[in-house]
């Protein structure tokens, strides 16, 4: 590393966004990655001694419990890990820009193409906690909270983007009922982090959407995968919202990505499209 390269923390670097922005790092940062075996991110006394030692120029936060089943079941823990350590590492950089991965569950869904302005009203434990933690963030007005949609890719542990899950039900033989009245803005975690790093380097601060430009319903996703993958989608079941008994569900949080679009140097694909242009990518 030249001394003149700012180093950047990336938590959550085991994680799906946290590997890829690792993977794409520009040559003028340096990336540091805080993993989990290596550093408690709920142990704020070691989390302090960490920044002084590294004392990083920035910090791209993607560490959470993203599984909001996970949140619904574990409301206390889920709030010590989205939020309590949000707030302390955002505290911490104070003087440096943050960029704080947040998430268009933090919208009840009731109208889609959410732009930023739109206020938030999340249905689940995640959604509160994300939206609670974008408070935390904005108070300092060099932050940026950034939500995003459904990423797909390949992780280190091979079960966080919503492709690996499915990939690991048709494997295994099995059927998946996905709604198809339950639209998000599917994205390659691969755009995610370029956009990401361009963010970074601009020193852009406040809200920003990053998604994908088409709205797809999660049974349409499933249709688009089977067919990259080569195989049947018979397993690939069409389910509705009216028949789900479970935790409350947004119907539609696809996001308006335009404000973004006005900084970066390249157009958010559609998630079909992405697939398409790029066969050699492992997805």
């Amino acid at each position: 590393m030249k001394p003149s390269e700012p180093s950047i923390w990336i938590t959550g670097a085991g994680g799906l966004i946290g590997h890829c922005l690792m993977q794409t790092c520009p040559a003028h940062f340096n990336a540091i990655a805080i993993l989990r075996k290596d550093l408690d991110l709920l142990d704020a006394g070691a989390v302090e001694k960490r920044f002084l030692t590294d004392q990083p120029s920035g910090i791209i936060h993607c560490a959470a419990i993203s599984k909001s089943p996970v949140c619904q079941k574990n409301p206390t823990l889920a709030h010590q890990t989205n939020v309590e350590v949000t707030h302390q590492l955002a505290q911490l950089a104070e003087s440096i820009p943050f960029i704080f991965l947040s998430s268009d569950l933090v919208f009840d869904g009731k109208k889609g193409h959410y732009t930023e302005p739109d206020q938030p009203n999340p249905l689940s434990i995640y959604g509160e906690t994300k939206a609670k933690a974008e408070e935390q963030v904005l108070r300092n007005p060099r932050h940026t909270v950034i939500r995003t949609s459904l990423n797909g890719g390949q992780s280190p542990s091979g079960d966080r983007g919503f492709n690996e899950e499915l990939h690991r039900v048709l494997r295994n033989g099995q059927t998946m009922n996905l709604f198809t009245d339950e639209y998000r803005s599917p994205m390659a975690a691969k755009v995610t982090a370029r956009a990401l790093w361009e963010l970074l380097a601009a020193k852009s601060s406040g809200i920003f959407h990053i998604a994908g430009a088409e709205k797809l319903s999660r049974y349409d996703i499933g249709r688009v995968l089977t067919e990259r993958w080569g195989e049947s989608n018979d397993r690939i079941l069409a389910g509705s919202l009216k028949d789900y008994n479970g935790p409350p569900r947004a119907p539609d949080t696809s996001l308006s990505c335009d404000k973004v679009s006005q900084i970066l140097s390249f157009p958010l694909p559609s998630f079909s499209r992405w697939l398409k242009d790029h066969p050699e990518e492992s997805f």
